[in-house]
């Protein structure tokens, strides 16, 4: 139980950090929030409770196929933004990430890579 609330408490810090960084500098929390810091502690968590070299390495190519699909959102939100307003241009972009996905994993499934 201990082991889980320090992931937890590791895991939350990290996101206070960066929106706290991104409250006083857009670019810095900008470049804090692309890198990969959640996906690199999953990578750690799993590594030390134990899963196997294959489903480590797994998440990692899975993660990278995921990411793709959701890159455009980045692009759109500023814009939409400006239009429509917070609340509803998070939807937009949810929806829109999620249209996408399904597209893309169409696409990859052409090639061999099954995401759903």
């Amino acid at each position: 139980m201990l082991w889980i609330i320090i992931k937890y408490a590791i895991t939350a810090g990290m996101v206070v950090l960066i929106s706290e960084v991104a409250k006083r500098s857009d670019r810095l929390g900008g470049l804090l929030a692309a890198l990969p810091l959640v996906t690199v502690l999953v990578l750690v968590w799993m590594k030390l409770e134990g899963q196997t070299q294959e489903k480590i390495a797994n998440h990692a190519w899975y993660t990278f196929w995921y990411v793709v699909p959701t890159l455009p959102m980045f692009i759109a939100f500023p814009f939409l933004y400006q239009r429509f307003g917070f609340w509803l241009t998070l939807a937009i972009c949810c929806v829109m990430t999620i249209l996408l996905f399904v597209i893309w994993a169409v696409i990859l499934r052409r090639f061999g890579v099954e995401l759903m």
